[in-house]
């Protein structure tokens, strides 16, 4: 048990490490914010790309998970995690400068928009690896609900004025130019990040350690055998497929060619709708107290994708539009929050030291890598059937991602306890209750 298991509960925000920490993220996750609407509108409006283009942009981004299973048995043996986020972070603020770079010089590309994709999803995947053991031995265990929460909420925040300013900033000084702000804020989470000094766990340099791919393979083994993982990630990765078959850029596009709006207004319909992260994310630890963490997830599950059959059906006078857009983020996010801040806690809850860096990377493999392939058959979609009938197809698939959770122990989780709620059975694959009073029903 870390150190931070052993402390006290106190309120995080009398946490100078944690507040930095906090900083760094929320000012990071606001210039994403503005990217997101950038990187399509660059390919939409100045290189003319179709659908399918756009969405290779978006499968370039996630595309690098799929090596994140050997990455991040990579990192589980590496001391220094914080560095290797602030080495991530440095790399992303580079690579987004170039974008503005070529602008001045008249050489933005389509191929140029690829490689910014690629590389900035390439130092996400090493961030996020390095994240997982970072956070267990930054924030006590009895506050994961709540630190997953603050994180949340500001990333929610960051979606309610994000988009709006990302939409003034791309129609003020072309997107190109609007992506400067998002490099600055990876450099600013540098910082932040930087001066966080956490007691992490030596790290065994043992010469009969076993070979990168077998520690990657004894990651991806864990969540196989473990009940709660495997059954977590199985929903995971089919939200994400389908949520990713109507990806940003193809909502972006949607809502730009089909329903005929601006990127002022597509930028302020997003803004309006985040306030349901927002709010998803603040009510989250009041509701897994309330219904449970296991039904907390089982809500948020199905509450995710099943709006986007709202945007298929968006029709009429531009506030009917624009607000059938700020609709679906609304309630989309007050699900994705449910999901994501319960979820995160439980993973953080059952995996053990010393293994965190290789599940991790062997959830984000699978739950991340289907991104790139629900991307690249949204395109094909979108070609194929169309836009709305492809954001139909998305909304029904992603709401039968509950399949994954009901036979499983998660919805009779009630509260994350210092101790292991579900534990892997080595033998059969099959998991045990090892706190029967933590995972019953109220």
């Amino acid at each position: 048990m870390s150190a931070a298991d052993q402390a006290v509960a106190v309120s995080l925000w009398r946490d100078r490490r944690f507040r930095r920490f906090w900083a760094g993220q929320s000012v990071s996750q606001f210039g994403d914010r503005i990217t997101e609407l950038a990187l399509p509108l660059i390919a939409v409006g100045a290189l003319h790309a179709s659908a399918d283009q756009v969405a290779w942009l978006t499968a370039l981004i996630w595309a690098p998970n799929l090596l994140a299973i050997v990455l991040g048995a990579w990192v589980d043996q590496r001391a220094g995690k914080r560095r290797l986020m602030v080495l991530a972070d440095l790399v992303r603020a580079a690579v987004l400068l170039s974008l503005p770079a070529a602008y001045l010089l008249g050489a933005v590309t389509l191929s140029h928009l690829y490689a910014v994709a690629l590389l900035t999803g390439a130092a996400g995947v090493l961030f996020n690896t390095a994240y997982s053991p970072f956070f267990a031995h930054l924030v006590p265990r009895s506050s994961y609900v709540d630190a997953n929460s603050k994180l949340s909420a500001s990333r929610s925040a960051s979606y309610v004025a994000g988009p709006a300013i990302g939409g003034a900033l791309v129609q003020a000084l072309t997107a190109p130019v609007a992506i400067v702000v998002d490099a600055l804020t990876f450099l600013a989470s540098a910082v932040l990040v930087g001066r966080v000094s956490i007691d992490e766990p030596p790290v065994a340099h043992d010469q009969a350690a076993p070979m990168l791919l077998r520690r990657a393979k004894e990651g991806l083994a864990f969540v196989i055998r473990h009940p709660v993982l495997r059954a977590a990630l199985g929903c995971a990765a089919t939200v994400n497929f389908f949520t990713f078959v109507a990806g940003s850029g193809l909502i972006v596009l949607f809502a730009s060619r089909n329903l005929g709006l601006t990127a002022g207004v597509i930028g302020m319909a997003f803004g309006i709708g985040a306030i349901g992260s927002l709010l998803g994310a603040v009510i989250a630890p009041k509701i897994s107290r309330r219904f449970g963490v296991g039904r907390s997830i089982v809500v948020g599950a199905v509450l995710f994708p099943a709006p986007i059959a709202i945007a298929a059906a968006a029709d009429g006078p531009l506030w009917a539009r624009a607000g059938a857009l700020a609709l679906v983020e609304f309630l989309s996010g007050v699900g994705v929050m449910l999901f994501d801040v319960n979820l995160n806690s439980l993973q953080a809850n059952v995996i053990p030291d010393g293994m965190r860096s290789r599940v991790a990377g062997a959830f984000s493999t699978i739950n991340y890598g289907v991104r790139p392939v629900g991307a690249v058959v949204g395109g094909l979609l979108a070609t194929l059937v169309g836009l709305r009938a492809t954001l139909l197809i998305a909304a029904v698939g992603g709401a039968l991602s509950l399949l994954w959770l009901l036979p499983s122990p998660i919805p009779r989780i009630r509260s994350l306890t210092s101790g292991d709620p579900v534990t892997p059975d080595r033998r059969h694959g099959r998991g045990r209750t090892t706190n029967p009073l933590s995972s019953s029903l109220p």
